[in-house]
């Protein structure tokens, strides 16, 4: 499994091979096979991940800037789970949707480790490309984007 240390190296990855997903959990096959909604409770039949392919309206965008909104939203894992949560890039089968319309993926194989300096990269490429006037949202996003 690769140990991804930029931005750049996960781009290269995404380009080299479609249907990669992010999932953050303290090893990839955490709680192997399933997920849990966390309001509800209830089981999920497969890992709730996010997509890392950029959607057809990106058209001309850096990919980088995708990878690094789709890292930034849900970074506040690291923060508030119990135990080390990391970001594992996956393959394998989609199954459904979760409760956020998040895909649920089943048979996961690791493709890679996103480093936290990647995540930092991530950080601060949106802090210089975000609008100033814009509203980030529902997610819960740690303070240390920002506003200058």
């Amino acid at each position: 499994m690769q140990q991804l240390e930029s931005l750049g190296e996960l781009a290269a990855l995404v380009r080299r091979r479609q249907g990669l997903y992010v999932r953050w959990a303290p090893t990839p096959e955490h709680r192997p096979g399933t997920s849990r909604d966390e309001l509800t409770g209830a089981e999920l039949p497969g890992l709730s991940v996010n997509p890392l392919d950029p959607e057809p309206w990106w058209r001309d965008q850096p990919l980088e800037l995708w990878l690094a909104r789709r890292l930034y939203d849900y970074c506040h894992l690291r923060h508030e789970r119990r135990r080390e949560t990391k970001p594992w890039v996956l393959a394998g089968r989609i199954v459904g949707s979760g409760p956020d319309n998040e895909p649920l993926l089943t048979d996961p194989e690791p493709a890679g480790r996103i480093s936290t300096a990647v995540l930092g990269e991530a950080r601060d490429l949106l802090r210089d490309r975000a609008r100033h006037d814009a509203d980030w949202g529902p997610l819960r996003r740690p303070p240390e984007l920002g506003r200058t």
